[in-house]
């Protein structure tokens, strides 16, 4: 497979998790504020930490409130993470493959952009929910259309590589968050308020439901392991990052638990060390310190597949921007 096609298909399915795992946690906020006690302040502080992008957004907007919150994350189109940008992206990179993804495909990202892109123009405050909801609910139709529409050859592959990996990287930001910046002191824990915030994290990955069918009570520990260790929960770090290890193997040609490139050797290595770990290990090492070296990790696993596979300059319409670089939100 030529490595621009791999590249554009690698980056269409990245950029499409990225946006659905943006509308995720911004809804989940819009919810979470009604649930909030009198007389607390709203914090909206945590999902631009989640980005990394906190500098750019003061430079941009100075006060943090939802109004500008929300339009920094959906529909600022000068922010290349925002939920407008990366479909446009996602879009450019769908156009350039035309020939080899299914018609199909590229319907289920135009008509996705183009409903961003119309919602962007009117921006009605009383109905983000319900648009929220759309942008999971397209991004949930363009996996399930790419599934079914398209030869699992070596570019499925590499699409699924994209949105797995992208979909480990959220799952760490957004448990970070939460575990790291969220209350707004340690009085705080175990109380109510605390006991709520770790329900919108579960509904921030659609975890909630399945979290409860093997867990009976919430706890910080127990969220934790569900999330980074679980092996069959379908977004939990460890299962993503698996299935990404057996694309990639898939692609090579090589052996599970042997391995050919530094992509293939980074991937093995952190998949290994997570499979042996317990929860008792990251609260003993530190759950923030771990999930901060994770998000390091699997963006060096991101990088070295780009250099093993890829090596030329990415599809995108936005001026100064490289899809490789930008994998920071």
């Amino acid at each position: 497979m030529l490595s621009r096609v791999a590249d554009s298909i690698y980056w269409l399915n990245r950029y499409i998790e990225r946006a659905e795992n943006v509308a995720r946690f911004v809804d989940v906020n819009l919810n979470l504020m009604l649930d909030l006690p009198a007389g607390m302040p709203q914090q909206w502080d945590p999902l631009i930490l989640t980005t990394g992008d906190l500098k750019l957004f003061q430079e941009r907007y100075g006060q943090v409130s939802a109004k500008n919150v929300i339009r920094f994350l959906t529909f600022d189109p000068t922010y290349p993470n925002s939920i407008i940008s990366c479909l446009q992206i996602a879009r450019e990179n769908a156009r350039s493959i035309q020939e080899i993804i299914s018609s199909e495909m590229w319907e289920e990202v135009n008509g996705f952009y183009l409903m961003v892109k119309e919602a962007a123009q009117h921006q009605p405050q009383n109905t983000l929910p319900s648009f929220f909801t759309q942008v999971k609910l397209s991004s949930h139709r363009f996996a399930g259309v790419m599934d079914a529409t398209m030869t699992h050859n070596e570019g499925w592959h590499f699409g699924q590589m994209g949105r797995l990996q992208e979909r480990a990287d959220k799952t760490a930001r957004i448990l970070d968050v939460k575990y790291y910046y969220l209350l707004p002191s340690a009085q705080w824990v175990g109380t109510p308020l605390d006991q709520i915030q770790w329900i919108s994290l579960l509904r921030s990955v659609s975890a909630y439901e399945m979290y409860r069918k093997c867990q009976r009570r919430i706890t910080p520990s127990s969220v934790a392991e569900f999330l980074i260790l679980n092996r069959e929960f379908p977004r939990s770090i460890y299962f993503c990052l698996r299935a990404v290890d057996t694309c990639l193997h898939e692609v090579t040609g090589t052996p599970l638990g042997t391995w050919s490139n530094s992509a293939e050797r980074a991937l093995g290595r952190l998949c290994s060390e997570l499979g042996y770990l317990t929860i008792s290990d990251l609260i003993e090492t530190g759950l923030h310190e771990f999930l901060d070296q994770i998000q390091s990790r699997i963006n060096e696993v991101g990088v070295k597949i780009g250099e093993t596979f890829f090596g030329i300059e990415p599809v995108s319409n936005l001026p100064l921007m490289s899809q490789i670089q930008s994998i920071e939100i």
